[in-house]
């Protein structure tokens, strides 16, 4: 076994931080023996360098990030500080100066991942970045390397634990957006800031990953649909629930099905209660995988928290750890394929539109001329009235996004039609 230790800088020590830390500290022996050689925490590089930090040698904290990185003895660099920059200098930084990076950081590879794998390529130098989707789940590592044989279709999965704790109050206790928001907030799973989580902006960023994992195609944040789930309400669960469904923010990656493009796209869906997605309840997070060969499997798990997280960038920390030392790098990008990212209008699914309508007769037979002259077949439809006032649930076939949008274009313009109260797709049939 080699005696001298690998060195490792951490920037960054907060939440998960500390737990990379602490666990480095608390099984040092269990990393040696798993590694082949002894793990040394080097240097950690902080904004404020005063607070106590039990467990770390005070020895070891820096505000200069950039010397760190820079001090040629570093093996691996641990970067979980998060953001666009600094992080994207200090990480190529740290390729030129001969160290290895284990990223938690999922805005800047879903941005910028293209570039900062040339720049580990042109080094020889790994980049890890399991922690950036779905927390301690193994995911990544099975997508890139145990599925590399087969043919992903389809990624389909909740891959924020904020937004699915928020959706699964509203559908077990009727409570209203905000108030589940609140409760969330109080419990510690929503910032006090929740906007990157409920606006969808965290899971475009993983859903840019997964896809250009699976579909070996270059896919970056500004090319994934986004739609929060602010405004999702009760009575969307209670529609949900007539139709034998519930709701969840998605996160859906897959191939066309001639094979010639991909989409990336995040939305709140009400998806069927049969459903393996339909049962994860809470902050937890799971991914549904379909592709050729294996089937479907689902990767399940706690999706966020310190220890989670913690626990995927030690994984990824012994993998190249253990490259360094047989002078060896992993899998890099895998981009052959090169497939365009269709746009919105292209993808193609089921639809539950909610219209509020004037109680009076004609109005379904208008509806259903304006879903036809689109090319919008309607599955079902529900209605309601009472004092000139109705609701009308119209439950679709499957269409494309853009049909679907010129459809509702249209009905708004109905004398008839008072407002379109609420558009949803159904997906996971």
């Amino acid at each position: 076994m080699r005696t001298r230790p690998l060195k490792v800088a951490l920037l960054g020590c907060g939440v998960v931080g500390s737990e990379v830390a602490r666990i480095m500290t608390t099984h040092a022996d269990d990393l040696t023996a798993r590694i082949g050689a002894p793990v040394e925490l080097a240097g950690v590089a902080v904004r404020r360098p005063d607070r106590v930090r039990e467990g770390i040698d005070q020895d070891l904290v820096t505000t200069d990030a950039t010397a760190l990185v820079k001090r040629g003895d570093i093996d691996v660099v641990v970067e979980v500080i998060g953001g666009i920059e600094p992080a994207r200098t200090l990480i190529t930084t740290a390729f030129e100066h001969g160290a290895s990076v284990v990223s938690a950081n999922k805005a800047l590879l879903a941005q910028d991942g293209a570039a900062l794998h040339a720049a580990a390529g042109q080094h020889d130098k790994d980049l890890y970045y399991e922690a950036a989707v779905a927390g301690a789940i193994p995911l990544l590592r099975p997508l890139r390397e145990s599925l590399a044989g087969d043919k992903i279709n389809r990624v389909m999965g909740i891959v924020n634990g904020t937004t699915n704790f928020i959706l699964d109050k509203m559908d077990s206790t009727g409570a209203g957006y905000q108030e589940a928001l609140d409760e969330a907030t109080a419990l510690g799973y929503a910032e006090a800031d929740p906007t990157a989580d409920v606006e969808g902006f965290d899971a475009a960023a993983k859903a840019a990953i997964l896809a250009g994992i699976s579909f070996h195609t270059r896919v970056r944040l500004d090319d994934v649909y986004r739609e929060g789930m602010t405004e999702v309400t009760a009575a969307d669960f209670a529609s949900a629930r007539e139709m034998g469904c519930t709701i969840k923010l998605l996160a859906i990656c897959e191939r066309a099905a001639d094979g010639a493009s991909v989409t990336a796209r995040v939305h709140p869906a009400m998806i069927p209660l049969s459903h393996p997605l339909a049962s994860v309840r809470g902050a937890y997070n799971a991914v549904f995988v379909e592709s050729d060969a294996a089937g479907q499997l689902m990767f399940y798990g706690p999706g966020a928290g310190g220890s989670p997280t913690a626990s995927a960038v030690l994984g990824d920390l012994v993998a190249v750890c253990r490259n360094r030392l047989n002078g060896a790098t992993g899998p890099g990008e895998s981009a052959y394929a090169a497939l365009p990212v269709s746009p919105m209008g292209d993808v193609v699914t089921r639809y539950h539109i909610s219209l509020d309508v004037a109680d009076k007769p004609g109005v379904l037979a208008q509806v259903a001329t304006v879903f036809a002259e689109h090319g919008v077949s309607i599955d079902t439809v529900r209605q309601q009235g009472k004092d000139g006032e109705a609701s009308l649930v119209v439950v679709t076939h499957r269409a494309s996004d853009a049909a679907l949008t010129g459809t509702v274009e249209a009905l708004r313009k109905l004398d008839t039609v008072r407002g379109v109260a609420s558009i949803m797709r159904v997906e996971g049939e």
